[in-house]
């Protein structure tokens, strides 16, 4: 059985989904400070000078202790993150389809299938076949 799963993890595309998910981790860091860092206050600065994290919905105030310490905290809707991941989602759609695109123009295309020479059809046989026993 040690064997079995030896040769299991050693196939190739046990090790190549491990890549993908370690570079998947990376990639992910790079499009949230791409998102966080450069897209939104641009698109921020563009809308008025909003900040989309900070966008919420309060629910319940946090309540604060004399000594400054948060007894119980806030309950807010924060839909500006929410607003972040529909614009992560989409950044990463496109690089993702822009790299299936780059992939798929490196492909060769399939030969061209040889086509069998045309021979006569059933029709023109039976109508051979019919003039010959006419002779």
């Amino acid at each position: 059985m040690l064997k079995e799963f030896k040769n299991f993890i050693m196939t190739g595309n046990v090790i190549d989904l491990a890549v993908a998910v370690i570079l998947a981790g990376a990639v992910s860091l790079v499009v949230n400070g791409f998102v966080n860092d450069i897209m939104m206050p641009i698109v921020g600065y563009f809308a008025g000078g909003m900040d989309f994290s900070e966008m919420q919905i309060v629910l319940s105030e946090a309540i604060v202790a004399a000594d400054g310490t948060v007894t119980k905290p806030e309950s807010a809707i924060r839909y500006g993150a929410w607003i972040n991941s529909i614009v992560n989602l989409v950044i990463v759609g496109f690089v993702l389809f822009m790299i299936v695109k780059a992939y798929n123009k490196t492909k060769t295309p399939p030969a061209p299938k040889k086509e069998a020479p045309k021979g006569p059809t059933q029709e023109e046989l039976l109508m051979q076949i019919r003039d010959l026993l006419k002779k």
